[in-house]
């Protein structure tokens, strides 16, 4: 059944993915089980120790702390069965967390027979002597080393006599190429040791080691993987996902990989698993690896620095990315697991949910009461209050009977609408009234349980009662089974083909009768409110594996279903993490909870349910980073906190920073106070307003910045290591972050800050709202924060397209652009924009699609459209604000005419204009700037700046050459407010 857990999230992902419309669920979670045991300094001496006192240690056992590598990682141990191991055992003082029993130097492992080439690179036989102290020892591995390309390295451990459990890689990812032609330009070496084998891998222009396994012995057993290297530096991210900083610890800790319902919080494992970590090494340059494996798994960290892998099964099949900068090992690394989906330009917008709105009156009041008060908003969602009995695919025909009329109301007022659908089939309504059950049984898509019977399990039996929610059992009906909201609830297996086409055939049957626009996929680790099911698990290997991780429960299958059980693939144990990689229809809008690689080509990820404090709001920047990292640019938490009451100074700040989440949604739960922007009082709800509209502004360069991600891998919300490898106090930033390359936030996260410090990387950066510029050398910048202000800057060099917000995306794509120079020292800038209808199928694969290239230089702004597809027609450019303009402009011209309706301010050095000159027939009327700025609530110098008439000559013609549309070649790049 290792199946679902890892492997559900992406599955259920994709399958909604390949339908033509976007549904997705929200993830509610009860408290769980606190850990079993904490992550020991060392093992207490046993019964049978004497603690070590006086005894001298032989020569292999003289080795400084940090760099001992525990020989007891399976369990704790004491002298006489340390040294039983062959290990050494030395206890240390308290202070030390360091291991008291640890591998001495040239421990006895496998040994490497003749490394032979391959049509793909290399491969060499492991083999032992003797047996290791595990259980079912593996006596001989199959080594394969394959060069992926010049910066991707892949080296594949396995049983060289028994198939085991491997994860599929995405279609079309390369298989590498000959050894020959990959080496010669190979950004690495590798080095192997024969006796006991271990290999190096080091960075070819400088040397160095960026893994080396030979610190410590290769284990391989049936249920027991390990494998340890040293880090090139300690500055590690990754490895999600877990409640830590965007640098994980290296003081002796360990974080463990398994799909678990837990909400956030520090030393638990959480709702996804991703085996991939990023290193910045001290010069600037940066590698990652990625361990392709779905099992069970904890990594050990340790201040050497070092990290040991250990897995409960499968493979140990590694990639290693040589970047040579940060930006360049995630691309690598998607070109692996698969770039993210393009999602809709409608869910860039604001969404509003809650656990519930009890019916759709209260889901209409709600949406009303957002537009009356000027509130953007483009999605409403609803939790699964709309269900029949917590039944997925039906509607509650009280409270709930108009959703199609309700659905259709939207639609006509621009709004799109989802709903949360679980993966988990109810199996407790009679034969013949719930047709997803009895349609799932005939084809046979449900998972089995270890005899091969329907394994049931149970989840929120007993659906009105909120306490069904939180507690851990319930009685036990007369079958094996697990609970989710429904009660007695059957999971897919979407690893059978057959699967996919009944889940398909669920939600076209169900859309035809309600018209979601999208699906939110919840409860999907899988998530089992019995553990493993009702009967229990059967007593096997499977069940109570040798190793077990640091899960909360203290078992596999806590909260979750027994290990045991069947799928068509293999086990639940293997397969927990793994993705299915099956998308097809139209470009959906999915949201997952669960995740794992991959996960991000058919689906956005919220990081479940943090609660309302400030706490989880400052470490909401570091989740979402790091779903970037791992391939899901489109993440955000839950705006003002899922579970809790959110207070009005909480609930603006998280707004605030919500608005430059990729994926923004305001989403609570049913016992707490309301949280709509519109229940707060007068100064936060005009704060809160001001977000969302600057939000809306600048989606056209949100949805730029997706197209990369989809395009090319880039990330979208960046930490700022990523973009200035090379500035040493970019590493440990993570209050702050960037929207591509060039947009700095840096939100208030304390309560009752009123200014926030922030560090601005050498340059000049402009305050996005008035233009100020800001001279940094690399400086700490203590910034005002009033309650109504969010601090975001604009990088030097750049241009940033917008335009003016409406309440839905639906009205703001109609509207009039702006662009928004940030002129370099130089006098310099660039920017894009890429623009299709906003929901097409495959837009850039097919060439629909217009892109355009802004250029400021030489005094002059210029708009050249590199392929159009006419999605531009009918917009206008509204004006241009250019900022650094280091004097005011004596003239300014558009297409080739003078402009007399311009300002400059000399404070701020902004100049701005609306496009004057005739247009084609075709197109609207230009806006005027003055109008956009007080849409977009800026602070217009374009009303209030003083026009000067200076000694500059220089002037801002406004230059297009594309043919058609608003770019017409005989017009230039239409009205801006040019500023020389």
């Amino acid at each position: 059944m290792a199946t679902w857990r890892k492997f559900g999230a992406a599955a259920i992902a994709a399958f909604a993915f390949s339908t033509f419309c976007h549904f997705r669920h929200s993830g509610l979670v009860g408290n769980g089980d606190p850990p079993v045991r904490a992550l020991r300094r060392g093992p207490e001496p046993a019964d049978d120790d004497d603690g070590g006192g006086g005894r001298v240690q032989p020569p292999r056992c003289v080795t400084p702390p940090e760099r001992r590598f525990d020989c007891g990682r399976d369990r704790a141990l004491g002298r006489l069965e340390c040294e039983r191991r062959s290990c050494c055992y030395s206890p240390l003082n308290g202070s030390s967390k360091a291991p008291w029993c640890f591998y001495p130097r040239a421990y006895p492992g496998y040994q490497m027979g003749v490394l032979t080439p391959t049509r793909r690179g290399r491969a060499a036989t492991l083999s032992r002597a003797s047996s290791s102290y595990l259980p079912r020892d593996v006596a001989t591995l199959h080594l394969e080393e394959t060069r992926h390309s010049a910066s991707c390295l892949r080296l594949t451990l396995k049983d060289a006599w028994s198939e085991r459990y491997e994860v599929e890689l995405p279609g079309g990812v390369p298989q590498g190429k000959s050894s020959s032609s990959s080496s010669r330009d190979a950004l690495y070496t590798v080095e192997y040791q024969a006796d006991p084998f271990g290999f190096i891998v080091r960075r070819a222009s400088n040397g160095r080691p960026v893994m080396n396994s030979t610190v410590a012995p290769l284990l391989f057993a049936e249920q027991y993987l390990q494998l340890s290297t040293t880090l090139a530096s300690w500055l590690v991210s990754g490895l999600g996902e877990h409640y830590t900083s965007l640098l994980l610890d290296l003081n002796w800790t360990s974080l463990t990989l398994w799909n678990r319902d837990m909400a956030p919080h520090a030393g638990a494992n959480l709702y996804g698993s991703h085996p991939f970590y990023v290193v910045q090494e001290e010069d600037g340059l940066a590698h990652g690896v990625f361990l392709l494996n779905s099992n069970a798994m904890e990594v050990f960290l340790q201040p050497l620095p070092a990290l040991t892998w250990v897995s409960t099964g499968g493979v140990l099949d590694l990639f290693v990315f040589m970047g040579p900068d940060a930006q360049s090992v995630v691309r690598q690394y998607l070109q692996i697991i698969g770039q993210p989906a393009m999602p809709p330009y409608w869910s860039l917008g604001f969404h509003l949910c809650r656990w519930g709105y009890k019916s759709t009156n209260a889901t209409r009041e709600v949406a009303r009461r957002m537009h009356d008060a000027d509130f953007p908003m483009d999605v409403q969602w609803n939790d699964l209050d709309y269900a029949s009995q917590g039944r997925v695919f039906t509607v509650d025909p009280l409270r709930f009977g108009d959703l199609k009329e309700t659905v259709e109301h939207f639609h006509r007022s621009g709004v799109k609408y989802v709903l949360i659908l679980d993966p988990g089939i109810s199996a407790r309504s009679p034969p013949g009234t719930y047709r997803p059950f009895d349609d799932g049984l005939k084809r046979d898509v449900f998972i089995k349980n270890a005899t091969g019977h329907l394994l049931l399990g149970e989840v929120g039996r007993g659906f009105g009662s909120l306490v069904a929610r939180r507690r851990r059992t319930t009685s036990t009906p007369p079958c094996a089974c697990v609970q989710v909201w429904p009660g007695l609830t059957a999971f897919p297996d979407f690893t059978n083909p057959e699967t996919a086409r009944w889940w398909q055939d669920c939600i076209v049957d169900f859309y035809s009768k309600v018209p979601v626009d999208g699906l939110w996929i919840d409860m999907n680790e899988p998530t089992s409110f019995v553990s493993g099911s009702t009967e229990g698990c059967p007593d096997t290997e499977l069940e109570n594996p040798p190793y077990t991780p640091r899960v909360l429960g203290g078992r596999l299958s806590s909260w979750t279903l027994c290990m045991s059980a069947r799928q068509k693939r293999s086990a639940h144990y293997d397969l927990h993490n793994t993705a299915l990689v099956r998308a097809r229809g139209r470009r959906p809008f999915v949201l997952s909870r669960s995740s794992f690689p991959s996960i991000g080509r058919f689906s956005g990820v919220w990081t479940g349910d943090v609660r309302s404090d400030w706490e989880q709001l400052a470490f909401s920047i570091p989740s979402v980073l790091r779903l970037g990292l791992f391939g899901v640019p489109l993440a955000g938490a839950d705006v003002c906190g899922f579970g809790g009451d959110a207070g009005e100074e909480l609930c603006v700040r998280w707004t605030q920073l919500g608005a430059f989440y990729p994926f923004m949604r305001n989403h609570n739960d049913r016992p707490n106070a309301p949280q709509e922007p519109f229940v707060f009082g007068a100064e936060a709800r005009a704060a809160m307003r001001d977000a969302l509209r600057l939000r809306y502004s600048l989606l056209p360069f949100l949805y730029t910045l997706f197209h990369h991600a989809h395009a090319r891998g880039d990330t979208v919300a960046r930490p700022l290591f990523l973009e200035f490898p090379a500035d040493p106090r970019c590493r440990r930033v993570d209050r702050q972050f960037l929207w591509g390359s060039c947009l700095l936030v840096s939100p208030v996260l304390e309560e009752g800050a009123s200014e926030v410090s922030a560090y601005l990387p050498p340059g000049t950066w402009y305050d996005l709202r008035s233009g100020r510029p800001t001279y940094s050398r690399g400086d700490d910048a203590l910034l005002p924060a009033p309650l109504d202000v969010i601090n975001i800057h604009v990088r030097e060099g750049h241009i940033i397209p917008m335009q003016e917000p409406a309440l839905t995306t639906t009205a703001s794509r109609k509207k009039a652009f702006l662009l928004t120079a940030a002129l370099s020292a130089e006098g310099s800038a660039r920017g894009d924009l890429f623009w299709d209808d906003g929901d097409g199928v495959d837009t850039f694969q097919t060439g629909n699609y217009s892109y355009l290239l802004f250029t400021a230089k030489q005094s002059q702004v210029t708009g050249d459209p590199l392929r159009l597809n006419g999605a531009l027609d009918g917009l206008v450019l509204g004006g241009v604000r250019v900022l650094g303009v280091p004097s005011p402009p004596r003239r300014v011209f558009a297409d080739g005419e003078e402009v007399e309706d311009f300002a400059y301010d000399a404070d701020t050095k902004v100049s701005r204009g609306p496009p004057t000159g005739d247009l084609p027939e075709a197109d609207a009327a230009f806006v005027a700037s003055r109008r956009f700025c007080e849409s977009a609530g800026w602070p217009c110098p374009c009303q209030t700046g003083s026009e000067s008439s200076g000694n500059s000559d220089a002037t801002l013609p406004l230059a297009g050459d594309a043919a058609g549309g608003p770019f017409s070649p005989k017009r230039q790049l239409g009205g801006q407010c040019l500023i020389s």
